[in-house]
This record gives structure tokens, C-alpha cells and sequence, in this order.
């Protein structure tokens, strides 16, 4: 069958679903949101089997804390928020908001993140009354299909209409070029390849940018506070999060203890040239990612590199020779392997987290640990991120957590840094159209010349 017949098929078949849910009641809808969620939290474990076995990258135990975690704090936050008819009226400026659907969205989403990315897009669609189009990457269709499919089987009890949710059964260049021109809207979560065709589509395009997050512990911080979170965070799901820590930027002073509080804590600390240019070559071949260690283990990293490590091994600390505008270990690493780096004050780490994110990840997000309120209002004006986050986990907080007050996403926005329309986490309102009804107020007070000039 032609590219464009296939896909348009899709497309008819999202829009005469599309038509019949935006009628529904916002109760239904959010039911059918809740069910998305739910599938995927009861299922988690099976689910994370399924996406280690087909990708390869990651681990089980990760990806099912994942699964759980992310299925519940995206519903958390979506739950009782109005999405659909009137939202609400602003008596000072007699603007009434009314939300409207967008349509059919086309998603594309990635193997890094097979199973819960695809969740909380197809939630965010449907909180705002939409249908969505999944493209799953090469490497992961059948569990991304396996999640939708166990997804439709609950919303048909529901008595959802039919292909409300679909994911393409032909995975090829041509076919996600085709959706993602004929959607409403296109929602980016992958590559830069992808990404960029998602803004060449001729659609509005929502989509990511690359992760690289540089780590600072501030000086007279609790490093023994930090560095657990830190190694959890580089160690989840063996290092494919965007969100991950990626680089550690330690006060000169305290570098060799906080170097040896890492080894307390499962890291390896690799200093010698020689062993830093094997681990170089294990992660990167000709300047790019080398394929072969992404979503790897420690010790799957070291056995490329020819290295040896304790089988205990958590995190692979690597104190590069200068920062990512020299060292390629400066740059994103999609496995568990952290570079260090000492500064001399917070102007020095903030230059070194400025050329690192030069390299990669500009937009994206910083994780700072500090008592001082000054030093994150520093730090906060001076490095161009779209997220902060302070005295946590990034791995598990960049991307929205019950402890902070970021949008729970699977997909970061990283602004015109990164090359993307947003600089925030997606969140289901940018899957809506807002109408603005506006009334004459003819008691508004108008301006003199004096007043506006004078």
C-alpha cells in the first residue's frame, strides 16, 4: 500500500474518533485519562520485561519503578483539572477561556523510554478531548504496540471510541514523515533527527532537546547529602534518561573526598590516562555515541573499554582532562559513566557547566546541591537550562516528582537553547486550544497623554 494511503487511513480513522470523544463529559474523559495510567501502573513489571528484552538498554527493576512511578504522578497531576468547555473567567479583564481540542496528534516516541513516554502522551491528548497517532521507534514497536493494545482493550470497556489511541503497524522514515504532515499536531520525544523533522513538518511541533545535565555541589555543601543521589540518579535504568546526571562539578577543596565518598558509593573513579581514553573509546566512536554501550551496565561499559571494575560497580567516574569543549566526556554519555571536574569558586563551575552544555544539552537542565538561596538565584540567571533542580535526584525530579513543582512529562522542552517551541515540561495544556471570548467593559479606564507620556 502507498505511504500516504496507509497513513491517511489512520488519520480518517482519528478524526471520526476524535469527533464522537470531544462530546463526552469531562467525568468521561478523565476516566479514560485515569484508565491510560492505570493499565500502565498494574502492568509495570511485565511491561518493563517486555521493553529490556526487545531495546536491550536498561534494566528491569528501573524501568518498573519507572512504569509505576510516572503512571501515577502524571495522573496525580492531571486529575480534577478542567480541560474541556468553559475554563474559567477573569473579572478584571472580562476574558472567559474556553478549551477546545486540537485534533489528532502525532507522537513520536523513543526506545529509551518505550512504554511510559507513549503513556503520558496518549494521556495528555486525551485529557484535552484529542486522538493520538503513535510512531514508535525501530527498536521498540512491539512493546510500545503491546502498551497501547493493553491500553484500548480497558478504554473499549469504557465504551471509548474506537482508535481514540493507534500506533503505527509499519514502522518507516516515509510513514512518520507522512503522519506527522497530516496531524494537527506533533509531539517530538527522540532524536535530534526526529525532532528536527517534527519542526520541518509544516505542523506545530513540540519536541526535545538533547540531556546533558551538569551536577554542582556547592562549596560547604554535605557532600555525603549529594553523592547518593547523585550515583542514583547517573545509575538509573543503566544511564538512558535525559534527565540524568551527567557531569559532576565539585569545590577543588573537597574534590579527592567527594572523589573517595563516590567510591563509598559504587563508583569507580577512573584517573589514569590510559584507562580515560579506553572509557572515551567505549562511549564514543568518531565523535558520536557509540552505539554498543547505550543503556548498558557498568560493567558492559568497562568490558568494551578493556577495563577492570569491582562487579559491584554502580557508576564509572571519570575526571576528564578539561570540559566538553575539548574532552568528549564533557558531552551527553547515554550510559552510566559520570565525568568530574574540580572548580576554583562558583564563577569557575559555572563556566565549566556553560562549555560542557555548549557541547550538549544547552536548554535543557541543571542540578545544584546548596543551603544558599543566593547562590541559586547565581546560578539560576547565569546558565541558559529551562530547569533547575535543587537538592535532588535529577533522574527522578527534571522530569516533574511529588516533591517539586515541575510538570510530570516524559517530554523536556528545551526552549530555543535546545531548539524546541517550549522551555518547560509538555504538559496537557499545550494539546489545547484555548478561545477567548473578550466583552466590551466600557468602564476601563483609558490613559491621558500626561499619564502615558508625561
Amino acid at each position: 500500500m502507498d505511504s500516504k494511503e496507509y497513513i491517511n487511513g489512520y488519520i480518517e480513522r482519528a478524526r471520526k474518533a476524535q469527533a464522537e470523544f470531544e462530546k463526552m463529559s469531562q467525568e468521561q474523559v478523565d476516566k479514560a485519562v485515569q484508565t491510560i495510567g492505570r493499565v500502565v501502573y498494574e502492568n509495570a513489571q511485565y511491561l518493563a520485561e517486555i521493553a529490556v528484552e526487545e531495546t536491550g538498554m536498561g534494566n528491569v527493576e528501573d524501568k518498573f519503578a519507572k512504569n509505576r512511578q510516572k503512571a501515577g504522578i502524571v495522573w496525580n497531576n492531571l486529575r480534577g483539572k478542567k480541560s474541556r468547555g468553559i475554563l474559567d473567567t477573569d473579572e478584571t479583564t472580562g476574558i472567559t477561556r474556553v478549551a477546545k481540542p486540537m485534533g489528532v496528534v502525532a507522537a513520536i516516541t523513543p526506545c529509551t523510554n518505550p512504554i511510559v513516554t507513549p503513556m503520558s502522551n496518549s494521556m495528555f491528548a486525551l485529557k484535552c478531548g484529542n486522538a493520538i497517532i503513535i510512531t514508535p521507534h525501530h527498536k521498540s514497536v512491539k512493546c510500545s504496540t503491546k502498551t497501547v493494545e493493553m491500553i484500548n482493550e480497558e478504554l473499549a470497556k469504557l465504551g471509548m471510541p474506537e482508535n481514540l489511541i493507534q500506533i503505527l503497524d509499519e514502522h518507516s522514515r516515509e510513514n512518520t514523515k507522512n503522519l506527522i504532515s497530516s496531524a494537527d499536531v506533533v509531539v517530538a520525544t527522540g532524536g535530534p533527527g526526529m525532532v528536527n523533522a517534527a519542526y520541518s513538518s509544516g505542523r506545530p511541533a513540540l519536541g526535545v532537546g538533547a540531556g546533558n545535565v551538569q551536577c554542582i555541589i556547592d562549596e560547604g555543601y554535605d557532600y555525603k547529602e549529594a553523592v547518593p543521589k547523585i550515583v542514583k540518579g547517573r545509575s538509573y535504568d543503566y544511564g538512558i534518561i535525559c534527565s540524568a546526571e551527567q557531569s559532576v562539578i565539585c569545590p577543588e577543596k573537597d574534590f579527592d573526598a567527594i572523589m573517595a565518598e563516590f567510591e563509598a558509593n559504587g563508583g569507580y573513579i577512573v584517573r589514569d590516562k590510559d584507562e580515560l581514553e579506553k572509557v572515551r573509546g567505549a562511549l564514543f566512536e568518531d565523535g558520536k555515541t557509540n552505539r554498543h554501550s547505550v543503556g548498558q551496565s557498568c560493567q558492559k561499559v568497562a568490558e568494551l573499554a578493556g577495563i577492570s571494575i569491582p562487579e559491584d560497580t554502580k557508576v564509572i567516574v571519570a575526571v576528564a582532562d578539561g570540559t566538553g569543549a575539548t574532552d568528549s566526556l564533557g558531552g551527553e554519555k547515554m550510559a552510566p559513566v559520570i565525568s568530574a571536574y574540580p572548580y576554583k569558586d562558583l564563577d569557575d563551575a559555572i563556566r565549566i557547566a556553560a562549555e560542557n552544555l555548549e557541547r550538549d544539552g544547552k536548554g535543557h537542565s541543571v542540578s545544584f546541591h546548596t543551603d544558599s538561596e543566593e547562590h541559586i538565584a547565581k546560578i539560576g540567571e547565569s546558565l541558559c537550562v529551562s530547569r533547575f533542580v535543587i537538592n535532588q535526584c535529577s533522574a527522578n525530579s527534571a522530569g516533574g516528582s511529588y516533591f517539586n513543582g515541575l510538570n510530570p512529562t516524559n517530554t523536556l522542552g528545551c526552549g530555543s537553547w535546545g531548539h524546541n517551541s517550549i522551555s518547560e515540561n509538555l504538559n496537557y495544556h499545550h494539546l489545547m486550544n484555548v478561545s477567548r471570548i473578550a466583552r466590551f467593559m466600557p468602564d476601563n479606564h483609558v490613559p491621558s497623554d500626561e499619564e502615558l507620556w508625561g
